[in-house]
């Protein structure tokens, strides 16, 4: 039988404490992006490319540390795992608040991301082992509205905050409420995972974790501005590849791997995966190609941008705990269907926006969009889990949120990429057969204009495609049985 107890109460203040934990993590994941230029300025910096590593290198680090989690929620307690993370969060985000330099502001931002990267993995595992089966899809549902709400605010508060106030307030006002749940933790959190004290860290699949995912997730985001050719960006995606390769073979090896890949011979949890991973490449690559078309196509103010995402972020909110209960009362393929549907229907028509569509069309679309996806992503993933034994549901987790992450990244490179190469050659077509004396600053800008909102309608055609390509694997989703008997097979099987 798995732990957890029908008739015990699930530990909700505990649960509450992790959420304010997990909410400012996921939070501080997104928030810097809009202030980069802010901080350029500020600290003087003069590339692009160096600013960017306050949000590719927080994203490296976690990618690298997310595979380990499944390792560490089986070694250590809940209890001072979480202390232990936070506390280092709380610390690198006051090493970021007071930085005086772009170096100390960069290392305050990789070591928020050593404390961050474990806390949605423990969250979720909390939220799996104090919930009945039966009950899962409400619990996650509302974990979903941290992981899906904290993520998507982050660019609109980001740029209110830059526009009005100093980009430090960005940490500042993060740091009082990580040292709330510290503090909180250290005197109300309890231990209600099992642990298994005879647990061994096999050194080498972290080295090989490391390479693959760390050199994946560089290269892929590093391409979409270096380009494909690039000398580095090519030897970190082969180095990545290579390593995953071997890191996926020792793990299937091992009779005690680092991550278990064994998950995947469960049929739900391997189409939940294929499925959350198509569905993150949508969101993600839809949060990067709809603020390119409102901003450089449109000339939208990044403010103006971030408040158009933001009903589109209350709706996911809203509708996550939601969704939950109507996994519980009817399953996840209906839901799944629906929302894929309503995707697919908001990305069609996101393909098709054009030089004057009005801002509140614009915003209709992108919320339609977000509710699709909203109706996805828990009742799925959720379904998946509900058919791995206990054991494994660390390794599930860890499992999820790299493939999402790993996916989302490669997605949305490959998206920017299809759309620079469609603007470029539109913008050779229309400029084809025109003497370029004859071109003006005007006649330049225009075409511009017209040749990337080309590529953003082209990108977001080839996104409507893999969203098709989820909606048609959707049918083939079944309800894992949650039965007392069931669950006692499961646990028996597993």
């Amino acid at each position: 039988m798995e732990p957890n107890i029908e008739t015990k109460k699930p530990p909700y203040l505990m649960i509450g404490i992790l959420f304010v934990g997990a909410f400012v993590a996921f939070l501080n994941n997104s928030l810097l992006n809009v202030a980069l230029p802010s901080i350029m300025v500020d600290l003087g910096i003069d590339d692009y490319s160096t600013v960017q590593w306050l949000a590719t290198g927080y994203m490296l680090v976690s990618g690298i540390l997310i595979p380990a989690s499944a390792y560490l929620l089986t070694r250590f307690t809940n209890r001072s795992l979480y202390i232990t993370a936070m506390a280092v969060f709380t610390l690198g985000t006051a090493v970021a608040a007071f930085a005086p330099n772009f170096a100390i502001l960069l290392t305050g931002r990789m070591v928020q991301a050593v404390g961050s990267s474990v806390m949605g993995p423990l969250l979720m595992n909390v939220m799996l082992v104090s919930f009945p089966r039966a009950q899962r899809g409400t619990a996650m549902g509302i974990f979903g509205l941290v992981m899906i709400t904290a993520p998507a605010i982050g660019p609109t508060l980001s740029g209110y905050i830059v526009q009005n106030y100093d980009w430090r307030l960005l940490f500042e006002m993060i740091l009082p409420l990580a040292i709330i749940s510290l503090v909180l933790s250290i005197w109300k959190l309890q231990n209600v995972m099992p642990q298994n004290k005879e647990a061994n860290l096999d050194y080498l699949s972290v080295v090989l974790s490391s390479l693959g995912f760390g050199g994946l997730l560089y290269g892929f985001s590093s391409a979409s501005a270096d380009g494909w050719t690039d000398t580095w960006v090519l030897t970190t995606l082969i180095v990545g590849t290579i390593s995953l390769v071997a890191f996926i073979i020792r793990q299937l090896k091992m009779s005690e791997p680092l991550l278990d890949l064994r998950a995947y011979k469960h049929p739900m949890f391997a189409l939940a995966s294929i499925i959350a991973m198509v569905n993150a490449v949508a969101m993600f690559s839809g949060m990067i190609l709809t603020p390119a078309y409102v901003q450089s196509v449109r000339g939208i103010s990044p403010l103006d941008s971030g408040l158009l995402m933001l009903p589109g972020a209350i709706i996911m909110g809203v509708m996550s705990p939601i969704t939950g209960r109507l996994f519980d009362k009817f399953g996840p393929r209906a839901i799944a269907v629906i929302g894929l549907v309503i995707t697919a229907v908001s990305t069609y028509m996101l393909a098709n926006l054009q030089l004057d569509t009005p801002y509140m069309t614009i915003v209709f679309i992108y919320s339609l969009r977000m509710l699709g996806m909203a109706l996805v992503m828990m009742p799925i993933m959720t379904n998946g889990l509900n058919q791995l034994p206990t054991r494994l549901n660390p390794h599930g987790t860890a499992i999820n949120n790299t493939a999402q992450q790993v996916s989302g990244s490669i997605g949305t490179a490959i998206l920017v990429t299809i759309m620079n190469s469609v603007a470029s050659t539109e913008a050779a077509n229309l400029l084809a057969g025109v003497d370029p004396a004859t071109i003006t600053e005007a006649t330049s800008a225009a075409v511009m204009q017209q040749s990337l909102l080309s590529g953003i309608q082209f990108a977001f055609y080839v996104s409507l495609a893999m969203n098709l390509i989820a909606l048609v694997l959707a049918f083939f989703v079944k309800r894992v049985d949650t039965s007392i008997e069931a669950v006692r097979k499961i646990e028996e099987e597993g």
